[in-house]
């Protein structure tokens, strides 16, 4: 069958286009925005893959088109596709009909950490022999790519909350069907299309009606949001994580949780040392060992299996370092998950000059729903620099104002890479955050450092 793929440069259309392709299937695409690690991930494939959204990128006319959930109506290979009555179908749905059938499946869910999870958990259970297809919403460095078919049995599913497509404005992850549900967390995000968290809770709980009652539910305790999820009913056993008085916990055995004891009902049951560092990634690694225990893999073993970790692109993925100066690239695009990447590398470089640099690229932040609380996610850099994108319409310097003189503010990213560039001293790390391609910022600025 010959595919075509809109919007196939997103991490979960790229997964999906890889699937497709394994499948036998013959695979294209479009996008609006082509960038790294996706782009690249595509032409190793060898998968055509057209800049922009022209109606001619569908002739020869495909047999079915699959629709990415950044179109919308009035999008011109949209409206050709409507106006030639092709075949169309979402991402999601493609993947439950043609993928999921037969397969115990496991979805990881939440605002932050799905894509380091469900890699982790995938290299528990590739680990353990289990050979686990596997769909993420990022590239996992054990495996070099986004997507495996693998074995008939298992597959690992990055489960997102946003909406699934222009003419199913359901979440992506009802789709699914899963066996095993990680709910790692809860926030207000996506405020493009939700009115407020109760909203997401609602779309949360039809997940959790999805679960089979042979099936579980690993959620993280002392959550209030994935607690008023459960408090509208849940059928399937239950585990909680992530503090003492849970099910599971982490107990650090040295300042940057690279190595860390995992507790279940008080007892210790295996010790992970790996190459990540934070507290936000060994909670990561407790639901994914949990979750792995569903299919039969021992906590210890799970453990062991960690040691040959190595982490996921564009998830506190060190760059390079150049003269003395090191450039790290993270995924964090709200609050939350800017003060965990912050905190961990604080906590990784002791007292060494950290400077964070942020674009403010999400629809959510642009609207300023986070900016009471995007200061304090910035407090433990020693600089911050952010690019302010126009037309804010909100002040962005007096919501930042309390990081006083540590707070630079840029209109170009020319202008942060020559600041940069100006300040720069050896031991520095400096630590770039957006969930896009931030005009390639980080090529450009290790370029001028080793000029």
């Amino acid at each position: 069958m010959k595919l075509h793929i809109l919007g196939i440069c997103g991490t979960f259309m790229g997964g999906i286009a890889r699937l497709a392709q394994q499948l036998g299937h013959q695979v294209a695409g479009s996008d609006q925005n082509v960038y790294p690690p996706m782009s690249e991930e595509l032409a190793r494939l060898g998968i055509a893959v057209g800049q922009g959204y022209e109606p001619g990128r569908l002739d020869p006319r495909p047999d079915l088109v699959i629709v990415g959930n950044a179109l919308s109506r009035g999008n011109s290979s949209v409206e050709h596709v409507l106006s030639e009555k092709i075949p169309y179908i979402s991402g999601p749905q493609w993947l439950a009909e043609n993928v999921l059938p037969g397969r115990r499946v496991f979805a990881v869910s939440g605002t932050h950490g799905k894509t380091t999870t469900a890699s982790i958990l995938a290299w528990i259970l590739h680990e353990a022999g289990r050979n686990p297809g596997f769909l993420i919403g990022g590239v996992p460095e054990n495996f070099g790519c986004s997507a495996a078919i693998g074995g008939p049995d298992l597959f690992v599913v990055e489960a997102d909350e946003y909406d699934t497509a222009f003419f199913d404005k359901r979440s992506k992850f009802v789709h699914y069907h899963p066996d095993v549900l990680i709910i790692s967390n809860i926030e207000y995000d996506h405020a493009d299309i939700f009115p407020d968290v109760a909203a997401i809770n609602r779309q949360f709980h039809h997940l959790v009606r999805t679960v089979p009652g042979n099936g579980r539910i690993i959620a993280r305790a002392a959550s209030p949001q994935i607690d008023a999820v459960l408090e509208m009913g849940y059928w399937s056993p239950l585990t909680r994580f992530g503090n003492v008085s849970s099910d599971w916990h982490s107990a650090p055995l040295n300042r940057d949780y690279s190595e860390f004891e995992v507790i279940h009902a008080g007892q210790t049951v295996g010790v992970v040392n790996w190459p990540l560092f934070g507290e936000h990634n060994a909670q990561n690694a407790l639901a994914a060992l949990v979750a792995a225990q569903q299919a039969g893999v021992a906590p210890q073993q799970a453990c062991a299996s960690l040691s040959g970790f190595a982490s996921v692109k564009r998830r506190l993925q060190l760059l390079a370092s150049v003269d003395g100066v090191s450039v790290y690239d993270d995924f964090a695009h709200h609050p939350t998950a800017i003060k965990s990447a912050v905190q961990a590398l604080r906590s990784r470089i002791g007292e060494e000059r950290l400077i964070a640099v942020l674009e403010l690229r999400s629809n959510t932040m642009k609207a300023g729903i986070h900016k009471h609380t995007l200061a304090g996610a910035l407090g433990d850099a020693d600089l911050v620099c952010v690019h302010e994108p126009p037309g804010l319409g909100w002040d962005l310097r007096g919501s930042l104002n309390g990081l006083g003189e540590r707070l630079r503010i840029f209109p170009g990213v020319a202008d942060i890479i020559g600041h940069l560039a100006q300040i720069r001293m050896r031991h520095d790390h400096v630590l770039i955050m957006s969930n896009g391609g931030f005009e390639n910022i980080y090529r450009r600025f290790i370029e001028r450092l080793s000029n």
